[in-house]
Parts: structure tokens; C-alpha cells; sequence
């Protein structure tokens, strides 16, 4: 199941009606009383698989049930419908086709009920029938105060408190003092793969909760609950769209104050951009791009699929968060290795070489025939001095350049792997676990015994079957742990009050102000101003036709360069106007830019935009105007520190160019960087600003700085 459309929703579920004496989402969550509205006792019903779920765990609270065709149902009494409950009922589970939702929702509503589960699916994702139907169950939560759940769910499970409210049928697990995970997932059906995945693990569950249509409660007020919630350690979510961002991104934070890891899978990577995007930027920031940049700014961490979901969640759980220093890989063979270290670089995983102390200490531990190196090869020598893995451990572990310690160990078979997983563990034990150390298996499929995956776990080494699975999470959680934001001084634009497209001399003249670096130039309206400005300025220069209806002047034939004279000057604005007329028939030019012809350089897009759901960010990327072809760019959230930004640009595909590539000049990369903290500092200063689109920027040599040809803004209006 998944979500559908964003619809109306109602008042915030931490802060409903309620009875006038427990929270409003505490009555779903929590529930002291449970009604079952289409109870039944036949098999595979929905109904009576909630029955039999509550049964299970025993919950001790009061169970109502309602049929119109059954006076009993399993010893218990059922009462012909909704206006038969009794008063102020807790959470009612609506176990009834989708035409009958309506209604019932109503009826509860006037039975002052707290909460409301809603499997039925056929509303806001069925035609307008069902989202009119859908708009209205919002409606009715935002006046009483009710928590709705769904539609289109399959319910929750509260481990913590005893409460399965699903039909899927659910067994009874303890939470340890030591808590457990919370799942939060638009997807029921993810909700339920995932906590399979999880449970096999043997990482203890708080609570599963799958949102579905989000009519009146969605993601982030389960979040909210989990951060707050004591018996919660980690969050896992999977989520296809966030229906209030920044409510969400306040929560992440939180969530990150207060250590709790928040891991995230988004389905739609490949989602098209904005159909409306006006510029360059805006058509190259897409909606998936947009919200991983914002969400990793907020400290979660990002999956690229269910399996590193539950990789990520597993290390995060066991191990706390990953701290600071490259990777240690401890292997037995030379092959794995190489393969190692060429995956640490396509991922972006650092394997620093062993610091000298640490050297010296395993130099003196191992055989003269076993180098010392990052990655290293312990080789079969462990088969015959299984303490050589203590003696290695030891030194890595005391290596402060090193954040966290992989194992890619070969398992084989039972006999092999008694004679490694007992030495392992030992040392483990022994030397005691004060960073990240997970064990990979290099042969997945290897038959391993149970009990020696517990006692690992048992230290708080997370199991892996695969060593690219262990190398991938690794990677995302310290991506995660690497982000956050930097305060800086708002900057102000004194912004037409019409808003709209504001051509480029215009947008150059006020952005000019805030330190962003353009090329000497003067507006001209007529081809004797033209002149003037070019004798001033000095040939060759540049001509491009200036109107806020053409916001992409090349396509038209605006753009004139390297004119050399005045005749050629007279001979260009004659050809452009009569090329923009011809582009654009009936369009009258404001006038035209003059501006001095600068260097050849390399060629960025720079652009910002302020999302009006997400906020603020920043797009950086090579190719100029090739730059939608390209499409070598990254989103930076505004705000981002120096040495973030500086890493990011290097993490583009080309980036190598930036620090000189086969004997050309290393770039001015601290320009660049000048140029987007600029950037963000005026979208923080003027929200009324959609977008800016510097495009092409081009940058020169180290010490030499930066030239944004040309700018673009895009304005609400005041």
C-alpha cells in the first residue's frame, strides 16, 4: 500500500481533542479501550485477525465489538453498530469496506471517540469520489480532535505498550531496557517487510506504524512521538513523499539532539523535476535530489533500498553513532583487498593508512611475510596463530585514525568457522568494543552457526552476509553524521514589488551589492548608449538582449560576443533585435546589457532556490550551458559550512578539475565557495525569491576568483 496525493489534514495528532485527560495520539497509540467495528469470526477476515491479534497479546483493556448480524463473537458481546458503543472509546479500528468508512468515522466522531484506523483503501488514490470522502474524514478529525490513521493502512503495532491494531497477524515481542527501533512507513506493506528484516536481526521493535493516505495524521507526527519516546533508539522510515517538510526536518533535529539516528529509505530517485521550474536551476533541482540534500542537513541518514535500510538501522543500533576517522578492514586475502579499496573509492568510504604507533605495534605483531597496510591481509596465517587476530585488533582499534573496524572474514563452513568466529569473539571480548566493528562474511551463503552471529551481536558487532552491504551502510551513516548547518548573516534585496522574472541587468544590479561577482557592464536602451558604454568599458564586448519574457536570451539569437568596434556594435544590436523578433514576435526588449568580455575559464551553473516546502538551497554543477545535458550537479542545503561546501564540489564527477587535472591549473575553489555561502545568505535575508540562475559561472585559477556571466531571478511578489 502506499500513500496518495497530499490532502487536507487534521489538527497536529500530539495536540487534538482528546478525552480532556490523555494526548490525543496517546488514545491510538495507547489505547485503554479498542473497538473492532466489522468484527468477525470468520477466518482471514480483517476483523477477526485484529481480534485475534489483541488476543494474543493479551490486552488487558476493554474490546468492543461491532457487527450488525451477530449478537456474539468468540464469548464476547457485539453490538449492532457505532452509535451502540459506549461513550469516549480510546481507538476504534474500521474493518469495513470503503463506502461504509464515512459514516462510521461520523459516528465515532459523536461518540466522542479518540482515534480511528482506516484499512479501507479506495479514497484520495480512487477518483474523486474518494478523495471528496477522504477530504471530509480530514474535516472531521480537525474539528473533534480525532487521530485518524490511514486510509489505505494496514494499522500498527505498539510492541512497547501490547497493541497490535492490524490486521497482519503480529506475535508478542519484550522490549528490552535497552529499547528497540521504531518503523514509521507510508507503505504498509513495507512497514511489515521491514520489520520481518529487522526482527531477523534480532533488533527489538517499539513500534510499527504504517501512515497510508495521511487523511489526519501522517509521518511526522509518529516521528515527534518516537523522539520523545524513552524506549525508542533509532528511527526507520520509509517514506514517497513528505507532506510538511519542514514540521518533519524540526523533528529530525531533535531527533539528532537527542542521538537518536533517524534512517530513511525514499522511493522516486528518479522523478522528473518541477514542471513550472523557470530556470535552469529550478529544472534541474528535482524533488528527490531536493529533499535528500535538506534531510541529510537534519542528520538522517539515506538508503538506497530496503536492505541498507536494515544494514543502516542494524549498525546504528548496536554500534551508536559512527565516529570520527577513516575505515579499518581486516581481511584474509589479497584479492578482497584490492576489491575492497576499489569500493571504498566508488562509495566514497575513506581507508586512511594505519598511523605510525599502530604500525609499529602490528609490524612487531605479525609475521615479516604480512604487510602493514589499510586494508589488511591477515592471509590463511590465522588458521595456525588464531591470536594473531587479538594482536591485530588491538592495534587497530587504538588507532585514532580509524572510526570503525570492518572484518571481511571467509566462513566456508561449520569446522572453519569454529575455528575463527571463537578467536574472534574472544578478542572482541577480551579488548572490548569502544568503536564500530562489523563482521562480513565474504562468502554469503556459508553454512555458519546460529549462536556464533548471536555472541557477535551480542557485543554489538552487527552480522553482515556480504561485505558490500557492511562497506555501503558504513558509508551512508557517516555521510549522515558528516552534515549539519552553519549560521550565517541574512542578506536583504530590495525586490520589485511585483515580483515575477526579473531580467538579468536588473538582477545584477542587486545582487552585485551582496559581494557576488559579475563582469563590468552598463544598461543601454538605445545603440548611442550602447556606444558610450563600450568606449567606456572597452572593446571587445559583449551584447545580450535584456527582458524579463526572455529569460534564456541565447535560444533567441539575444547574445552577441566579442564585438570588436563601434560598427560591429551597430551591425550586432540591428541583427539581435531583428533574431529576437523573429524568436518572439511582439516581444519589445527593455533595452540591451553591455559588458566587457572577460577570460575563458571553466564553466559552473550556480543557482538557489527557496523550495517553498523544503527552503533554502543551492545547485552547483559543471557545463554552463551544457549544464541540463550534463546534469553533473549536487544540491547543497544553504547554510552548509566552508569545508562542507568545498567537499561537495569535489564530489561532482568532474570535480577533479577543481584541484588541476593533467597539468592544468588547480581552480579557486575558496571563490566558489565565497560565491554559494552568498548565495544562501540572500535566500535566508529574502524569502520572497523562487529561484536565482547564475549560469554560465566561470572560474579561473587558484588566487584569480570568480565571473557569473549572467543572472537570472525569479520573485514572489510582495
Amino acid at each position: 500500500m502506499t500513500a496518495s496525493g497530499p490532502e487536507p489534514r487534521g489538527a497536529s495528532a500530539q495536540t487534538g481533542g482528546g478525552d480532556g485527560r490523555r494526548p490525543a495520539l496517546a488514545r491510538l497509540l495507547a489505547p485503554r479501550s479498542i473497538a473492532i467495528v466489522g468484527a468477525s469470526d470468520k477466518p482471514g477476515a480483517l476483523g477477526a485477525s485484529v481480534l485475534a491479534n489483541l488476543e494474543r497479546f493479551g490486552f488487558p483493556g476493554e474490546i468492543h465489538l461491532v457487527n450488525p448480524k451477530r449478537d456474539r463473537i468468540g464469548g464476547r458481546a457485539c453490538v449492532p453498530g457505532v452509535a451502540d458503543l459506549p461513550l469516549g472509546i480510546d481507538a476504534a479500528v474500521l474493518a469495513i469496506p470503503g463506502p461504509a468508512v464515512l459514516d462510521a468515522v461520523r459516528a465515532l466522531a459523536e461518540r466522542g471517540a479518540g482515534a480511528a484506523v482506516i484499512f479501507a483503501a479506495g479514497f484520495a488514490e480512487g477518483g474523486e469520489e474518494g478523495r471528496a470522502a477522504q477530504v471530509e474524514i480530514a474535516r472531521i478529525a480537525r474539528e473533534t480532535g480525532m487521530v485518524i490513521e490511514g486510509p489505505n493502512c494496514l494499522g500498527l503495532t505498539n510492541y512497547a505498550a501490547g497493541v497490535p491494531l492490524t490486521f497482519v497477524a503480529s506475535a508478542p515481542q519484550a522490549v528490552p531496557e535497552s529499547g528497540g527501533v521504531g518503523i514509521v512507513s507510508q507503505s504498509g506493506a513495507m512497514a511489515v517487510v521491514l520489520g520481518t528484516m529487522l526482527s531477523a536481526k534480532g533488533l527489538p521493535l517499539t513500534l510499527s506504524v504504517s501512515t497510508g493516505n495521511e487523511a489526519a495524521s501522517g509521518v511526522e507526527d509518529y516521528v515527534e512521538h518516537l523522539v520523545d519516546d524513552p524506549a525508542t533508539r533509532v528511527i526507520a522510515m520509509v517514506v514517497e513523499q513528505f507532506r510538511a517538510p519542514r514540521r518533519f526536518l524540526a523533528a529530525a533535529e531533535r531527533a539528532r539532539a537527542a542521538g537518536k539516528p533517524v534512517v530513511l529509505l525514499h522511493p522516486g530517485r528518479s522523478s522528473a523535476a518541477r514542471d513550472s521550474a523557470a530556470t535552469h536551476t529550478g529544472a534541474m533541482a528535482g524533488d528527490w535530489a531536493l529533499m535528500r540534500a535538506k534531510v541529510e542537513q537534519a542528520g538522517l541518514v539515506v538508503a538506497d533500498g530496503l536492505e541498507m535500510l536494515a544494514d543502516c538501522v542494524d549498525i546504528a543500533f548496536r554500534c551508536g553513532p559512527v565516529p570520527a576517522g577513516g575505515t579499518a578492514v581486516l581481511t584474509e586475502s589479497g584479492a578482497f583487498k584490492a576489491l575492497a579499496l576499489d569500493l571504498a573509492e566508488a562509495i566514497g568510504l575513506d581507508l586512511p593508512a594505519v598511523g605510525p604507533e599502530a604500525a609499529a605495534t602490528l609490524r612487531a605483531a605479525m609475521p615479516d611475510f604480512i604487510p602493514v597496510s589499510n586494508p589488511l591481509d591477515l592471509t590463511a596465517q590465522t588458521l595456525v596463530d588464531p591470536d594473531l587476530y587479538r594482536r591485530a585488533l588491538a592495534a587497530i582499534l587504538a588507532d585514532p585514525g580509524f572510526g570503525s573496524v570492518v572484518l571481511g572474514i571467509i566462513q566456508t563452513d561449520p569446522e572453519t568457522a569454529a575455528q575463527k568466529f571463537s578467536p574472534i569473539t574472544a578478542a572482541l571480548r577480551g579488548l572490548g568494543v569502544g568503536k564500530p566493528v562489523l563482521f562480513a562474511g565474504l562468502d554469503e551463503g556459508a553454512a555458519v552457526p546460529p549462536d556464533y552471529v548471536a555472541d557477535l551481536r551480542a557485543l554489538g558487532v552487527p552480522y553482515f552476509p556480504a561485505p558490500d552491504r557492511a562497506f555501503r551502510a558504513l558509508a551512508a551513516l557517516r555521510r549522515g553524521a558528516e552534515t549539519g548547518a552553519e549560521a550565517a548573516d541574512p542578506i536583504a534585496l530590495a525586490l520589485p514589488a511585483a515580483g515575477g522574472m526579473i531580467p538579468e541587468h536588473r538582477a545584477k544590479a542587486l545582487l552585485a551589492p551582496a559581494g557576488l561577482p559579475f563582469p563590468p557592464g552598463a544598461f543601454a536602451a538605445s545603440v548611442a548608449e550602447a556606444e558610450a558604454a563600450a568606449a567606456r568599458l572597452g572593446y571587445p564586448v559583449a551584447l545580450k538582449a535584456q527582458a524579463a519574457a526572455l529569460p534564456h536570451k541565447s535560444d533567441a539569437g539575444g547574445v552577441a560576443l566579442g564585438i570588436a568596434d563601434a560598427a560591429a556594435l551597430e551591425r550586432a544590436w540591428g541583427a539581435m533585435h531583428e533574431a529576437v523578433a523573429r524568436h518572439v514576435p511582439g516581444l519589445v526588449l527593455d533595452g540591451v546589457l553591455v559588458e566587457a568580455m572577460g577570460r575563458r575559464g571553466t564553466e559552473l551553473i550556480v543557482g538557489a532556490r527557496n523550495d517553498p516546502d523544503w527552503g533554502a538551497v543551492i545547485l552547483v554543477g559543471f557545463g554552463g550551458v551544457q549544464a541540463e545535458i550534463l546534469k553533473d550537479v549536487r544540491l547543497l542545503p544553504a547554510g552548509l559550512s566552508r569545508t562542507a561546501i568545498a567537499a561537495e564540489l569535489r564530489a561532482l564527477r568532474a570535480g577533479a578539475l577543481l584541484d588541476g587535472w593533467r597539468g592544468s591549473p588547480a581552480l579557486d575553489v575558496e571563490a566558489v565557495v565565497d560565491l554559494v555561502v552568498v548565495l544562501g545568505r540572500v535566500l535566508a535575508g529574502t524569502p520572497a525569491i523562487r529561484e536565482i540562475d547564475l549560469n554560465p559561472v566561470v572560474v579561473h585559477p587558484a588566487g584569480d576568483g570568480v565571473v557569473a556571466l549572467d543572472a537570472l531571478i525569479l520573485a514572489d511578489p510582495a
